[in-house]
C-alpha cells in the first residue's frame, strides 16, 4: 500500500543472511541432541576477567533518567552461604525488586556445556508489537482496515492532516477519552484534539473541520460496529474462556475470605484484580436473580496447538515498505509460512479457540505437531508452570527433550510449562486461549472429524448446506451467512472478516525462529549487531573510525525501536531452554563428579534445594522452577514485564557474553505497576485479563514512573548475579550474543508471597507449578526444627483456617437441599435422612492431576469433590456449582455419584497445626515460663533456674533471655563452688606447713600457695553470705554455710580456752581438735596454734622413742632439723642427745671413706669400723660400701682356697673343671688387691694352660687363643666319623647324582647317600673326577674354585699320584701322640673341658686302626685289592688325625702295584698345614718401616710387658721369671707338606705347580690354573722369592733318586690374609725366613744354575727325616707367647673362618 503523506507504518531493518555453507543441514527430523556443528571458541565471548569484558561502571546516566538498583560483592566469607547471604542483602535488595551481586574474585565456574553438541530453537521477537500501547495501535489499524475493505473502501494510507500523515488510533484515543464522537462535536474539542495530536495549524477551523471528517469517515462506522458487535464477540470469547475473564464465575467464598487473609501487598482488597472480580460477579448474580437460576457452566474443553504463530494484522494492514523477514535461521530448511497464508493453511490470523475442538470426541484433537492436549484456560492436567513452544525449545518432540506426555520427564522430573504448547518469549504464554462450552448452547463441534475447515458453520456447528457458508479471508473460519447477526447476502466477491476478526481477540504471540548452535547463532547475532549500527554511529576523528556502540547507544535504540510505529525491527531470542536436556552451564554431580563447583551452593542446579530452601519440601523436580532453564540472547533481544511463578525468588547467572539490561519493579509498586499497565493498555486487558502472564508487553519506564511507579536499572554482565525478589516485576533486554541460566529458589520469608501467588493464580484460572499446601504439610511432617517452624507455623494457622471454612461452606450448601446430620461433619448423631453423598478420608499420596480442580486449576490437595461419573474433580469452593455432569446441582451435592475426599479429619489437621505452632512457640514460651518465676519468687530457687536453662539449651534457638540467665545461673555456681569449698573441704594435709615442700616449690607453686591463703581467710565465709544476699537467690548451700560460720565461732571460743591449760591434756586430744578446725577449711588461728603444738608434742615423743635405737645419719641430721622448725628450744635435753650423735657419726663416715678409697685396701681397720657402726648413726650407703668390700674379700678367700684344696684331691674326677677355676680368677680382677691363696692357684692354671698349649701345637694351633683347642677338637672329631665311619666299605666308582642320567623307565629310584672323596661326604658344589681311579672329589677340599676348571681338563688325584698335595688348614696330629697328650690328663690340678672329645678322637682313631690291621699285611697284597687300597688311604688322608703306619704303607703299595710317580713316596712321619703364616702386628710394623731387628722399633710399637699392679700379689710377680717381651715371629713358613719329598712355593697370586715328573709329551695342564698336577719344569722359578718353602726327606734314604726329584716336587702355596700382603709393598723376606736358613727352598734365590743345581743334594735340606722335629719346632710358640697381645692377631676361630680362606685364596 503506498504511503501516505511521509510517514510509513512499518520498516525491517534486516542484515545480511549469513550463509550456511559450512554448517552441516539437518532435516527437522533429526532430534537436536543428535545434531553436530562447531563448538563455540570461548576466547570470542566476554567473560569475567578478561579484558575485552565491558567495565563495571559506578554509575551512568539511562535514558530514562533511571536510578540503579543496588550491586553487591559479598566476601568470600559473605559468599560462601548463599542464603543467608540473600537475607542479609533481602531488606534493601527488596525495595529495588532486582539486586545485582558480583561474585569474589576467585569464585570462576566453568562453563560446563559440550558446545558442539548444544543446540536451540529461538523466537522471533517484533520489538515495537512488545510494546503495549504500539500493539493495540497496530492491533486497531488492521482491523479497520479489514473492516473498511469489507465495505468497499480501501484504507491504503493515513489520511493527511495539514500535510502530516493523521494517526487515526491516535485521533479515536482522543475522542474517546473526551466523551465520543457527538459530545466533541457538541462541545467543540476538535481543535484542542488537533492540538494534542501535534497538529499547529494557523487556521484551527480548517484543522477541526478536517479532524472531524477523517473521524466520521473512517473511525465512526468502525466504532458504531463495535459497539454493535463487540457484546457478542466478548460472551463468545468469555464462553469459550469458560466463564468470564475473571475469578471464578460460581458464586465462592473464595470472594469474602480472600481479602481477609494476612497475605501481600498483591492480594488485598483494593487489588484491581480484586476489584474486578467483585463487580463481575456482582453482575452475574444480579444476572442469575433475574433469571432465577444459577448461570450453567459448560465444561471445559481442551483445544490443540497451532503450528505456529503469526501476526495478528497479517493481510490486513500492509505497510508500504514491507520487506522480507530481515532474520532468518541459516540451517532453516523450510522457509517459514507466509504471513499472509501460512503453509498449513491456516489464516494469517490467529485461529480462534473455538475453532478447535471436536463435540463428538472425548479427547480434544491434537495439532499436526501431535502436541500435548492441554485443558482450559492454557493448562494441561499434568503439573506445569508455564505453557512453553511446541518443540519446547529443547528439541523436535516430547521425547527428543525428556517428557512425556504427562509432562513427567524420564528422570521424573516435572516441567513448569507444558510441552508441545506454543509460547511467546519469556516462557509465558501460549498462543492460543483455551476454550470450553458455552452456557447458553449445546457444545458444536468447532471442526469436523478430518479436521478441515470451511465445512462446518462456527455459530450453529452444523455441516449442512455447505453452499450458504462463507469463509472468514483472515481466520478460515466458516458460516452459514443466516446464521450471522446480521445476516449479509448469500454470496460476495469482496473479502469478508468475521466480526471476531473485526473486533479482534487482543491474541498475541512469537514465531518460532530457526535451529542454532552456539557459534552460529554467534555469528548471526554478531552479523545483525554490527549491520545494524554500521551505518548509524558517527565518524570519530580521533580515533579515525566510527564511534564504538556503547551500552547508551544499544539502550537508547532499544527504546526508540519499541516505542515506534513505522520501523519494524524483528530479532531472536533463545528462551525457556531446558538444562536437563541441553545441559547446564554449571558442572553438575553427575556430569562432573569431581569438580568442586558441582556441589558448589551457589550452583544454580544446588541452590533450588539449598537446605534453607523451602523448594526442597517439593517432592517432585520442576524445570524452570528447581530446575534451571537456559537463555541465549541477541542485540535488542527482548524478556516482557513479569514476576516470578508464585511469587518466588529468581537467580539468574551469565555465563559469557554482552551485557544484559535489566529493570525492576519492587514488589510493594505490584499492584500500581498492574494498575498502570491496565489503564495503559485497557484493549488488551479487555480480552486479555491475563496479559501479565503472558510476557509479551512492554510499557516504556518512563510512563511507568510518570504513573507513580519505581522503576530501576541494572546492567548484567559475565560472571555476575542477578537476584530477583518476591512479587517484583521485572524487564530486559540484551546488548548482544549471551549466555544466561537462571533458576527459582524459596528462603523462609517466602511463604507468605508463595500463598499469595498461588490465590491469584487461582483468580486467574491459571495452573501453579505445584501444590503449596502439600509442600506445607510435607515440611510439617518430615522437619521437626524451630526455625521451620517459625515460618511454617503461621502458614499452618491459615490454611487450617482456610480449609475448615472451605468444608463448613461446602457443608452449608450440601444442606441447603436437605437440612440433616451429615455422617461427614456428625459421624456419630443419627438421622433420619440418608445422606448418600460419598465421604472417604484418603491420606494416600495420589498424583497431582487426581487433585487438581477442573475449573479454577488449583491444587485441592487438602480436600476435593470427585464426580464419579466423569471423574473431574473440584475444590471445595466449586463444588456442586461446576457442571461436571449431567446430574442437577441439588444431584450433585446429595447423590452417591459424588464423593467428598479429604486427606485427614479436622482433628488430624489441627493436631499437626498444633504441633508446629507449639513447636514454633517453644522459646516464647521459654521466655514466659522465665518471666513467670522472676515475676513470682523475689530469690529464685537456683534449682529451678538451672533447670530452666537446661531446657533453653535443648530449644534450637537464639532465645532472647538465656544468655542473661545463664550469665546469671553462671554467677550462682560460681558461688555455690566457692561455698561448696568451705562446706566440704577438710584440712588434712596442710602443705603451707611442709617446710620440704615449701622448698622444693618453684615461684609458680609458691604464687599458688599464696592464692590458696588468700581463700582459705575465715573472712571469705561472712564475704560469701553477704554476696549471696546480694544476688538474691535461693539454694541449700546457704544455709550450710550459715550453720558452718556459726560453728567456727563456736569451736574459736573452745579453742582459745584449751591452749591456755596445754599441760593438762594429751598429744592425741589436741591433735583431734586441730583436726577439728581443719576440718572447717579456712585459716583459723586458734587451728595454727594448735597444729604448732601438736607438732613439738609429736617431735618429742618420738625423740623419746628413737633414742637408743639405730638410726642413720641422715634420720638424725632430719630429727635436728625438724626441731628447728617446729620451735624446740635449744636446751632440750633430747635436742642435745642428737646432736652429740650426730658429731660422732660424721667422723665415723670420714674415716670410713678414707680407707674405702686407698688403693691397698686395709681389711681390719674396716672390720674394725664395720663393728663400730652399731652403735653410731651412720650413713646407709657408706656403711653398706663397707660391708661390700669386706663380703667380697671373703667370698673370694672362700672361693680360691676352696678351688686350691680341690685341685689337690686325690680323686681326678673330684677336682675342678678349668672353667670355673678361669672364671674365679678373673673375678678377682674387681678386687682392690688379691686374696691370700691367689698365687698358688695362679700356678696350678698356668700348669694346666702349659698342657692346652701343647695339645695346640699338636694340631698347629700354637698361636690361637686356648679356647680355640676345644672347638678345633670338636671339628675334629666329626670330620672323622665321617672319615673313620667303618660302615663305608669300598665300591665301585659312582657318579654324583647331578651327573646321572634319568632311567629310561622314568621310574623314581630309591635315594641313597652316596659319599665321595677324602671327606667322605655326600655331593656338594662343584665334583671333579679323577681319571685314574674314577673317584670325584670336592673341588672345595682340594681348593680348586669353580671359574678355574674347564671340561675336557684331566685331573689326577693325590691318592693316585702321592705327588699330588692335598691342602690342609691345619696340621694332623698322630695317633700316637693324642694318646701320649691324653696320659697327662690325671696328673692335672683340673679337669679339662677337652676330655670328652680327645678320648672319642682316640676311641675312634684306634678303631679304625684296629679295623685296618688285615689291610696292611704286605704278605697278603695283590694287585687286585688296588681300589681297596685306594678307599682306605683315602679316608685315612682325609682324616684330621694321622695315621702314619698305614699312610706309608697303602702309599708304597699303591706306588708298587699301581705306579704313577717315577719313584716311589717318601716315609710321612707328619702331616702339616699348607697354609701360609700370617704376620703379626710386630711384623708388620717392621715391615712398614723396613725394620729387621724388633729391638729397633719405636717404643710405642714395642710389645709391653706383662706388669701387673703393685697391689697385686701375684704368683708371676714372685717368681723371680721375668716377663718376656713378644718376638718377631720365627721365619718359617707355614705352608706344609704331607710328604718329605714336597716343597711349597710361590706367592698366593701364583699357581700351584709340580715339577716335571714324566716326558713333556705326557705332560698335561689341568684346568684349574691353581693346581696344575702335569707343570713344566720351566715354570718351577716362578715364585715369589719372599715366600717360605719346605721339603721332607725321602722314604727310604738308600734311593738317592728320590731325592734328586725332590727338589722340583712344590706344595700347594696359598696367599696371605693379612691386608698386607694384598696391597702395598711386599713384606720384608727376613720377616719369614732368613736366607741362611737350614729349611729354605732352593727355589727361594735366584736360579742360575739351571734343573742341574736344583738336584744336587746339598740342596736337599731333608736328607735326615729327624729334621721334621726341628720343621714342627719351628712353627710352635713358646708357652709364655700366649700371654702377649700376639694372641690377639691369632688365628682366632679358624675352624669357623675356614670358607672365608678359601675364598680369600681363590681371588687374583
Amino acid at each position: 500500500m503506498p504511503a501516505a503523506g511521509s510517514g510509513s507504518f512499518q520498516v525491517n531493518l534486516t542484515g545480511e543472511a549469513t550463509k550456511n555453507a559450512s554448517y552441516p543441514v539437518y532435516p527437522n527430523v533429526v532430534p537436536l541432541s543428535a545434531r553436530r556443528a562447531p563448538p563455540l571458541d570461548m576466547s570470542t565471548v566476554e567473560q569475567r576477567g578478561q579484558t575485552t569484558t565491558a567495565r563495571e561502571t559506578n554509575k551512568r546516566i539511562r535514558p530514562h533518567g533511571l536510578q540503579d538498583a543496588p550491586t553487591f560483592r559479598p566476601t568470600e566469607d559473605d559468599f560462601r552461604d548463599p542464603m543467608e547471604y540473600i537475607k542479609k542483602i533481602a531488606p534493601e535488595g527488596s525495595k529495588y525488586g532486582i539486586c545485582k551481586i558480583i561474585p569474589p574474585e576467585g569464585w570462576k565456574p566453568g562453563f560446563a556445556i559440550n558446545t558442539e553438541k548444544f543446540h536451540f530453537r529461538t523466537r522471533r521477537q517484533e520489538l515495537n508489537s512488545v510494546e503495549g500501547g504500539t500493539r493495540t495501535n497496530l492491533n486497531y489499524l488492521d482491523q479497520l482496515a479489514k473492516f473498511h475493505k469489507q465495505h468497499g473502501m480501501n484504507l491504503n494510507r493515513f489520511p493527511s492532516v495539514d500535510k502530516k500523515p493523521l494517526d487515526l488510533f491516535r485521533l479515536k484515543k482522543a475522542v474517546e477519552t473526551r466523551g465520543g464522537f457527538e459530545k466533541v462535536c457538541k462541545l467543540k474539542k476538535w481543535a484542542e484534539i488537533g492540538r494534542d495530536l501535534g497538529y499547529s495549524g494557523k487556521i484551527m477551523s480548517s484543522l477541526s473541520t478536517s479532524l472531524k471528517n477523517s473521524y466520521q469517515k473512517w473511525l465512526h462506522p468502525y466504532e458504531e460496529y463495535l459497539r454493535v458487535a463487540k457484546p457478542g464477540v466478548q460472551q463468545q470469547l468469555e464462553s469459550e474462556y469458560g466463564g468470564p475473564f475473571t475469578p471464578s464465575s460460581a458464586q465462592s467464598p473464595i470472594k469474602r475470605s480472600y481479602s481477609q487473609q494476612n497475605t501481600p501487598l498483591a492480594t488485598r482488597d483494593e487489588s484491581p484484580a480484586m476489584r474486578a472480580s467483585s463487580a463481575l460477579n456482582a453482575s452475574l448474580q444480579q444476572t442469575e436473580e433475574a433469571q432465577g437460576k444459577p448461570i450453567p457452566v459448560e465444561p471445559p474443553q481442551q483445544p490443540p496447538s497451532s503450528s505456529g504463530f503469526t501476526a495478528v494484522n497479517t493481510g490486513g494492514f500492509t505497510p508500504v515498505n514491507l520487506t522480507p523477514a530481515s532474520f532468518q535461521a541459516v540451517n532453516t530448511i523450510n522457509p517459514l509460512p507466509s504471513r499472509d497464508k501460512p503453509s498449513n493453511g491456516a489464516s494469517g490470523a490467529l485461529q480462534s479457540p473455538g475453532d478447535s475442538y471436536d463435540p463428538k470426541l472425548a479427547e480434544p484433537q491434537s495439532s499436526i505437531f501431535n502436541a500435548t492436549p492441554f485443558s482450559v484456560n492454557d493448562h494441561a492436567s499434568n503439573p506445569l508452570k508455564r505453557a512453553i513452544s511446541h518443540d519446547s525449545l529443547n528439541g523436535d518432540s516430547g521425547k527428543e527433550s525428556g517428557f512425556g506426555v504427562d509432562g513427567v520427564d524420564e528422570n521424573g522430573r516435572r516441567s513448569k510449562r507444558l510441552k508441545k504448547a506454543p509460547t511467546v518469549v519469556g516462557s509465558h504464554m501460549s498462543l492460543l486461549r483455551p476454550t470450553s462450552q458455552t452456557t447458553s448452547r449445546a457444545p458444536v463441534q468447532r471442526y469436523n472429524i478430518n479436521g478441515k475447515t470451511g465445512e462446518i458453520c462456527d455459530t450453529c456447528g452444523k455441516t449442512e448446506e455447505k453452499p450458504a457458508m462463507v469463509v472468514c479471508d483472515s481466520c478460515d473460519n466458516s458460516y452459514h451467512w443466516y446464521c450471522l447477526d446480521p445476516a449479509i447476502e448469500a454470496s460476495s466477491n469482496q473479502d469478508w472478516h468475521c466480526p471476531r476478526c473485526l473486533v479482534g481477540t487482543g491474541e498475541f504471540g512469537f514465531e518460532e525462529g530457526g535451529t542454532y548452535s552456539l557459534k552460529q547463532f554467534q555469528e548471526r547475532a554478531n552479523s545483525f549487531k554490527d549491520g545494524y549500527f554500521a551505518a548509524k554511529m558517527p565518524f570519530d576523528p580521533v580515533l579515525n573510525s566510527k564511534r564504538a556502540v556503547t551500552e547508551d547507544d544499544v539502550e537508547r535504540e532499544f527504546w526508540r525501536l519499541v516505542e515506534s510505529i513505522t520501523e519494524t525491527v524483528e530479532v531472536e531470542y533463545g528462551a525457556d531452554i531446558h538444562s536437563t536436556t541441553h545441559g547446564s552451564g554449571f558442572p553438575t554431580i553427575e556430569k562432573n563428579p569431581l569438580d568442586p563447583y558441582s556441589t558448589d551452593p551457589w550452583n544454580l542446579n544446588v541452590l533450588p534445594l539449598h537446605p534453607e530452601s523451602l523448594f526442597r519440601h517439593i517432592k517432585s523436580d520442576i524445570s524452570g522452577m528447581t530446575i534451571p532453564w537456559l537463555y541465549v540472547g541477541m542485540c535488542f533481544s527482548t524478556f516482557c514485564w513479569h514476576n516470578e511463578d508464585h511469587y518466588s525468588y529468581s537467580a539468574n547467572y551469565q555465563h559469557f557474553g554482552s551485557t544484559k539490561t535489566w529493570y525492576g519493579i519492587p514488589g510493594a509498586d505490584a499492584e500500581r505497576f498492574e494498575a498502570a499497565m491496565r489503564e495503559a493498555v485497557p484493549e488488551l486487558f479487555a480480552t486479555q485479563p491475563d496479559l501479565l502472564f503472558q510476557l509479551v508487553t512492554l510499557l516504556p519506564p518512563d510512563q511507568l514512573e510518570k504513573a507513580g511507579i519505581n522503576v530501576y536499572g541494572l546492567d548484567q554482565r559475565a560472571g555476575q548475579f542477578v537476584i530477583t525478589f518476591p512479587q517484583a516485576y521485572h524487564a530486559g533486554f540484551n546488548h548482544g550474543f549471551n549466555f544466561n541460566e537462571a533458576v527459582n529458589f524459596a528462603p523462609n520469608d517466602w511463604e507468605p508471597f508463595g500463598e499469595a501467588g498461588v490465590q491469584r493464580l487461582q483468580i486467574f484460572r491459571k495452573q501453579p507449578c505445584f501444590s503449596h499446601d502439600e509442600m506445607l504439610m510435607t515440611a510439617a511432617n518430615r522437619d521437626t526444627t524451630i526455625k521451620t517452624a517459625k515460618w511454617l507455623g503461621p502458614a499452618m494457622q491459615r490454611i487450617r483456617e482456610r480449609e475448615m471454612k472451605q468444608r463448613a461452606d461446602m457443608l452449608a450448601h450440601h444442606k441447603e437441599f436437605v437440612d440433616h446430620h451429615c455422617k461427614i461433619d456428625e459421624p456419630e448423631v443419627e438421622s433420619n435422612f440418608h445422606c448418600e453423598l460419598g465421604f472417604e478420608v484418603d491420606e494416600k499420596d495420589v498424583p497431582e492431576n487426581d487433585y487438581q480442580c477442573t475449573f479454577c486449576k488449583a491444587y485441592s490437595y487438602l480436600s476435593r469433590f470427585r464426580c464419579n461419573t466423569t471423574g473431574k474433580v473440584m475444590c471445595l469452593q466449586h463444588a456442586g456449582y461446576y457442571e461436571c455432569c449431567d446430574s442437577a446441582e441439588d444431584q450433585r451435592m446429595t447423590n452417591s455419584a459424588h464423593t467428598v475426599i479429604y486427606r485427614c479429619q479436622n482433628t488430624a489437621l489441627d493436631a499437626i497445626t498444633q504441633k508446629v505452632v507449639e513447636r514454633a512457640r517453644m522459646p516464647e514460651a521459654w521466655q514466659e515460663k522465665l518471666d513467670q518465676i522472676l515475676e513470682d519468687e523475689p530469690k529464685p530457687s537456683l534449682k529451678v533456674l538451672r533447670s530452666l536453662v537446661s531446657e533453653g539449651e535443648k530449644i534450637p534457638w537464639d532465645l532472647a533471655g538465656l544468655a542473661d540467665l545463664k550469665e546469671f545461673v553462671n554467677k550462682c555456681n560460681a558461688w555455690v563452688d566457692e561455698a561448696t569449698n568451705y562446706i566440704t573441704r577438710k584440712q588434712q594435709s596442710r602443705r603451707k606447713n611442709d617446710r620440704t615442700w615449701r622448698k622444693n616449690t618453684s615461684a609458680k607453686a609458691a604464687e599458688q600457695e599464696e592464692r590458696e591463703k588468700e581463700l582459705r581467710k575465715i573472712e571469705n565465709i561472712h564475704k560469701l553470705l553477704a554476696a549471696a544476699e546480694e544476688i538474691s537467690f535461693d539454694c541449700p548451700e546457704i544455709t550450710t554455710l550459715t550453720e558452718r560460720a556459726e560453728n567456727i565461732a563456736s569451736f574459736q571460743r573452745d579453742a582459745r580456752a584449751k591452749l591456755r591449760e596445754p599441760g593438762v591434756w594429751n598429744t592425741q586430744y589436741f591433735e583431734d581438735l586441730a583436726q577439728l578446725g581443719g576440718d572447717f577449711g579456712v585459716d583459723i588461728p586458734e587451728v595454727e596454734q594448735l597444729n604448732g603444738l601438736v607438732r613439738q608434742m609429736k617431735w618429742t615423743d618420738k625423740a623419746r622413742e628413737l633414742r637408743g635405737q639405730f638410726q642413720t645419719l641422715e634420720d638424725v641430721a632430719d630429727l635436728i632439723s625438724r626441731a628447728g622448725e617446729i620451735g624446740i628450744p635449744h636446751h632440750s635435753e633430747l635436742l642435745v642427745y642428737y646432736k652429740e650423735q650426730q658429731a660422732q657419726g660424721e667422723v665415723w663416715e670420714a674415716k670410713a671413706k678414707e680407707l674405702i678409697s686407698v688403693e691397698a685396701v686395709h681389711y681390719q681397720q674396716l672390720e674394725a669400723l664395720s663393728t663400730q657402726a652399731g652403735s653410731l648413726p651412720v650413713s646407709r650407703q657408706t656403711l653398706a660400701a663397707v660391708d661390700a668390700i669386706l663380703a667380697k674379700q671373703r667370698e673370694a678367700h672362700r672361693q680360691i682356697q676352696d678351688m686350691y684344696d680341690k685341685c689337690r684331691n686325690e680323686d681326678f674326677r673330684s677336682r675342678p673343671r678349668y672353667k670355673a677355676v678361669r672364671e674365679v680368677l678373673d673375678g678377682l680382677s674387681e678386687l682392690n688387691s688379691k686374696p691370700t691363696g691367689t698365687i698358688d692357684l695362679e700356678k696350678e692354671i698356668k700348669r694346666h694352660e702349659d698342657w692346652m698349649r701343647r695339645g695346640k701345637k699338636l694340631f698347629g694351633k700354637a698361636n690361637a687363643p686356648l679356647h680355640i683347642l676345644q672347638a678345633h677338637m670338636s671339628y675334629v672329631r666329626e670330620h672323622n666319623r665321617s672319615c673313620f665311619d667303618l660302615q663305608d666299605k669300598p665300591r665301585m666308582p659312582v657318579e654324583p647324582a647331578s651327573r646321572e642320567h634319568t632311567p629310561a623307565d622314568s621310574q623314581e629310584l630309591e635315594p641313597t647317600r652316596e659319599v665321595f672323596c677324602m671327606c667322605r661326604c655326600p655331593e656338594a658344589g662343584l665334583m671333579i673326577e679323577c681319571e685314574i681311579c674314577g673317584e670325584w672329589y670336592h673341588g672345595k677340599c682340594l681348593k680348586i674354585a669353580r671359574g678355574k676348571v674347564k671340561e675336557d681338563d684331566k685331573y689326577t688325584c693325590p691318592i693316585c699320584d702321592w705327588r699330588v698335595k692335598i691342602p690342609r688348614d691345619a696340621a694332623r696330629p698322630k695317633l700316637e701322640d693324642l694318646q701320649e697328650w691324653q696320659s697327662e690328663i690325671p696328673s692335672l690340678p683340673f679337669q679339662p673341658e677337652e676330655e670328652a672329645v680327645l678320648e672319642e678322637l682316640i676311641n675312634t682313631g684306634q678303631a679304625f686302626r684296629d679295623f685296618m690291621q688285615p689291610f696292611i699285611n704286605p704278605m697278603m697284597v695283590t694287585a687286585e685289592e688296588v681300589p681297596t687300597q685306594r678307599f682306605y688311604l683315602r679316608k685315612i688322608e682325609g682324616a684330621e688325625i694321622l695315621l702314619s703306619h698305614e699312610t706309608n704303607f697303602f702309599r708304597q703299595e699303591l706306588h708298587r702295584w699301581k705306579p704313577i710317580a717315577p719313584m716311589p713316596p717318601p716315609v710321612l712321619e707328619a702331616s702339616l698345614s699348607t697354609r701360609k703364616p700370617r704376620p703379626t702386628k710386630q711384623q708388620k710394623e717392621m715391615s712398614r718401616l723396613g725394620i729387621t731387628n724388633p729391638n729397633d722399633l719405636p717404643q710405642h710399637l714395642r710389645t709391653k710387658q706383662h706388669n701387673f699392679p703393685k697391689q697385686r700379689k701375684s704368683s708371676d710377680a714372685t717368681s723371680g721369671r721375668g716377663n718376656h717381651p713378644l718376638q718377631p715371629a720365627p721365619r718359617r713358613g707355614r705352608g706344609r707338606s704331607d710328604t718329605p719329598g714336597s716343597a711349597s712355593t710361590g706367592s698366593g697370586r701364583d699357581a700351584h705347580s709340580h715339577a716335571s715328573r714324566l716326558p713333556t709329551t705326557l705332560s698335561t695342564t689341568h684346568p684349574e690354573p691353581l693346581y696344575t698336577p702335569y707343570y713344566t719344569s720351566s715354570h718351577g722359578n716362578n715364585h715369589h722369592p719372599a715366600s717360605p718353602a719346605f721339603a721332607s726327606g725321602p722314604y727310604y734314604q738308600s734311593h738317592p733318586s728320590h731325592s734328586s726329584h725332590s727338589s722340583h716336587l712344590d706344595s700347594p702355596a696359598f696367599p696371605p690374609r693379612s691386608p698386607v700382603a694384598r696391597s702395598g709393598p711386599p713384606l720384608d723376606p727376613s720377616l719369614y725366613s732368613p736366607t741362611n736358613n737350614q729349611f729354605a727352598s732352593p727355589l727361594s734365590t735366584t736360579n742360575t744354575q739351571g734343573p742341574s743345581h736344583l738336584l744336587s743334594p746339598q740342596h736337599n735340606p731333608y736328607t735326615n727325616p729327624r729334621d721334621m722335629d726341628h720343621i714342627f719346632d719351628q712353627f710352635t710358640t713358646d708357652p709364655t707367647e700366649d700371654l702377649g697381645p700376639s694372641n690377639e692377631v691369632g688365628e682366632a676361630l679358624e675352624d669357623r673362618r675356614r670358607d672365608d680362606e678359601f675364598n680369600e685364596f681363590l681371588q687374583p
